[in-house]
């Protein structure tokens, strides 16, 4: 359970990075891009670090 909260801040840190990035670079207008690309990156390490350390068990 906890991997898939992982996979998820991974992929959604992925697209707010991404986002953030082409916000930052001018071509892409987005309200605030600073705040898509360091919430994007902290989401990316964050889910990175939650399917490094985490074992495959599905105990509760």
């Amino acid at each position: 359970m906890i991997k898939i909260l992982g996979i998820v801040l991974v992929v959604g840190g992925m697209i707010s990075l991404v986002l953030g990035v082409f916000g930052i670079f001018g071509s892409l207008n987005v309200v605030s891009p600073w705040a898509f690309a360091i919430v994007g990156l902290i989401f990316f390490l964050s889910g990175i670090g939650i399917v490094k350390r985490k074992k495959d068990t599905d105990e509760v």
